[in-house]
């Protein structure tokens, strides 16, 4: 049995002829075989992980080793063996990480076929993978261009250090976007209510929304003898993706990418991916470990594709995603209705309804085809959900996309009832 630096030495060479191998394979980029790779290394990434855990434990990295005032050499020792099996561990996770965002990639923007079969990239083997074929998706998820730039060895603070000042600006400036908290949006009121049962004195606790005529609602529920107070507000915030192992890999690949635009563009990926899938497609995805289901709060990350709009304001972003996920909500159970419109098509049409965007702008920030769009919409106005879901001042946007005639126009009443 191999001792715990062994192992420690053992993780750290797999790790550097990973990053090797897969730099070397990107020079002709090949989906299937890059799967394939992929694949193969996250079994054995994970056995390490497991077996490392076990014998290290959850510990951070210590730095005591470096104080000067421990003189002695037994103890730099133990501080330095302690701290280089917590790095190992750090590494061999950010390096699963950066796996499984680059088959989650893979898997949004490419059909894997085996004859005419379609299959997962899990199922990619040793034995089939010469004969899988890749054939691009329509709609694009995440940016394949990071590919080559994620930390498959796991070592992000080593391959930072080789890119340019102007790289390692950018990826401060992205790690901190990432990591800012959102603004506090104020989402219920949490109260105590005191009540008469049955003759007994009782109390309970319950959360209303902010907007809630809350004598009106605790009547309906205990009566009229009773009394409330509030206990707090329920606020939420925190966060846009918590996992600082996918944030590190993004805030690398995106810098290293494009030094410039590279918080731009990870900003622009970010709002397509709430606008191009619906809140269930969001469970499985893995494009970004760690992200939110749903936008609660403002982030200034998802101002950034807008910011050189003319009639800019601060929180457009973080706006247009809170109100996709709001009209989720309001569109469950109705989603029959809206059978034809695939849900990349259908967050089109809600970002048209609710932005000054024309059809022509929508598609191009989406990376969704114009004529397609065009066609939602109208199945959309037919469906009549339009009136539901949008106000006064927004319906106007819909009316060019209204039937003509007039014949049409009655048979439409007719069908919306």
């Amino acid at each position: 049995m191999t001792t715990t630096e062994e192992l420690v030495a053992h993780v750290n060479k797999i790790l550097d002829d990973i990053g090797i191998d897969l730099g070397e394979l990107f020079e002709n980029f090949e989906p299937v075989r890059l799967a394939y790779i992929l694949q193969r290394n996250l079994p054995l990434l994970s056995d390490l992980q497991d077996e490392l855990e076990r014998r290290v434990g959850e510990t951070a990295p210590s730095v005591r080793f470096m104080d000067k005032k421990s003189r002695d050499p037994h103890l730099q020792w133990i501080y330095r063996k302690k701290h280089n099996r917590a790095l190992a561990l750090e590494r061999l996770r950010s390096a699963i990480t950066a796996h499984k965002m680059a088959l989650a990639l893979l898997s949004a923007n490419y059909t894997f076929k085996l004859g005419r079969r379609e299959i997962g990239v899990n199922e990619i083997r040793r034995e089939n993978f010469e004969k899988v074929k890749a054939v691009e998706k329509p709609v694009k998820l995440g940016r394949l261009e990071i590919l080559p730039y994620l930390a498959y060895s796991g070592d992000v603070l080593r391959l930072l250090a080789r890119e340019s000042i102007a790289v390692r600006e950018t990826f401060k400036l992205i790690k901190g976007k990432l990591r800012e908290k959102g603004t506090v949006r104020t989402k219920s009121i949490r109260i105590e209510v005191e009540y008469f049962e049955n003759n007994r004195l009782k109390k309970a606790r319950l959360d209303l929304p902010t907007d809630a005529d809350i004598e009106l609602e605790l009547r309906k529920r205990f009566g009229r003898r009773f009394r409330w107070r509030v206990l707090t507000f329920v606020k939420t915030r925190g966060v846009l993706i918590n996992n600082h192992y996918t944030v590190d890999n993004l805030a690398l690949a995106y810098a290293s990418l494009d030094p410039v635009k590279g918080a731009e563009k990870l900003g622009l990926d970010i709002f397509r991916y709430y606008f191009l899938t619906s809140s269930t497609e969001r469970e499985t995805l893995g494009i970004f470990p760690g992200i939110k289901l749903c936008v609660d709060c403002h982030y200034s990350i998802l101002d950034l594709p807008f910011r050189h709009e003319e009639k800019f304001k601060t929180g457009q972003g973080s706006i247009y995603v809170l109100r996709k996920c709001e009209m989720e909500n309001q569109l469950t159970g109705k989603r029959k209705d809206l059978s034809g419109i695939p849900n990349y098509l259908l967050g089109g049409v809600l970002l048209y309804g609710m932005s000054e965007h024309d059809e022509s702008r929508v598609a191009e920030l989406l990376g969704i085809d114009e004529v397609e769009l065009k066609e939602a919409i109208k199945k959309f106005v037919i469906s009549g959900l339009y009136k539901v879901l949008f106000s006064e001042n927004e319906i106007k946007k819909f009316e060019k996309f209204m039937p003509k005639s007039e014949k049409a126009k009655r048979f439409l009443d007719l069908l919306q009832g």
